[in-house]
């Protein structure tokens, strides 16, 4: 669509026309969105959707982009970066986040407040419309672990879902296609605010230590499979460090893969996709990646 047309029909939302996407993913690859839009209120995600269905036009929520791999050949029509719709609210041991919010300030804010239960996902990159979206976790805890509920937006219509009536398992929650997720609440429980603070420090180190944070990454690459762990899996195959043109198993986790040098998305999904068959050859596992890709690739 011409440019000229978004500029005169988008006129209460901040976005940018053909934005480089590599600047909104941790992957730090991706070609160039369309259209970019930044909202900031309920109110312009709401025209923002209704807009791209009377438009015709493709239309995807984006996060923090820490879980997705964007072709190099762009995305059309609308993407909808969340990084400015943002809040946290605290009433008692409740605490309710907007879906823009990074999930790590919510941990922290929880932990100001001496509120426990959310200490153990310290240092989760996303945000908490990607991570309710895809219940993320860490360190034996889920993010539906202490949520009670969450409001999406569909087809004009903001509904607030429990967590009884929806369901959920690791990394996966069924049912939000075509809803755009715009907050997410949970019950806490009460801690010592010391005990709470050592624990995520603790976190933090383990992040550290174990996880290749020196390169741009999306985190895990693959769900864990049952009975195995993906890591391990590509380990015992011998595929640390393998590389695709500037990306490699990380040498350091090897259930990461990182943009090791100035790698395109095509190397990145090459390389996962390799990893996978030789995954399958010599073990017979299939590793389900965890996560999303958009756009197209080879």
């Amino acid at each position: 669509m011409n440019s000229k047309v978004f500029l005169k029909s988008l006129p209460d939302v901040p976005f940018v026309f053909e934005a480089q996407l590599s600047l909104y993913t941790t992957y730090r690859v991706g070609g160039v969105a369309q259209v970019l839009a930044l909202p900031e209120t309920e109110n312009q995600i709401k025209y923002l959707m209704d807009f791209s269905k009377k438009k015709h036009l493709p239309f995807r929520v984006l996060g923090l982009g820490s879980n997705i791999l964007v072709s190099d050949l762009g995305l059309p029509g609308i993407t909808c970066c969340m990084k400015h719709f943002q809040g946290i609210k605290i009433e008692g041991k409740t605490i309710t986040a907007l879906a823009g919010t990074a999930l790590d300030d919510v941990v922290r804010a929880s932990i100001k407040e001496g509120l426990s239960g959310l200490e153990n996902l310290s240092g989760i990159p996303g945000s908490v419309g990607g991570a309710v979206f895809m219940n993320a976790g860490a360190f034996k805890t889920e993010t539906f672990d202490k949520l009670i509920s969450f409001t999406v937006l569909k087809e004009d219509i903001v509904k607030e879902i429990k967590k009884e009536d929806v369901k959920y398992e690791y990394r996966k929650v069924w049912g939000l296609e075509g809803c755009v997720i715009l907050s997410a609440t949970w019950r806490l429980d009460g801690g010592e605010k010391q005990i709470l603070q050592n624990r995520r420090e603790e976190i933090l180190r383990s992040r550290s230590a174990k996880q290749p944070l020196d390169y741009p990454s999306a985190g895990s690459v693959f769900k864990r499979p049952v009975g195995a762990y993906a890591s391990k899996l590509i380990d015992d195959c011998g595929l640390r460090g393998l590389k695709v043109g500037g990306a490699q198993v990380s040498t350091k986790h090897a259930g990461f893969i990182i943009n090791y040098q100035e790698a395109t998305a095509q190397d990145i999904y090459n390389l996962i996709k390799e990893v996978q068959k030789i995954v399958k050859a010599k073990t017979g596992f299939e590793l389900e990646p965890e996560q999303i890709f958009w756009g197209k690739f080879e």
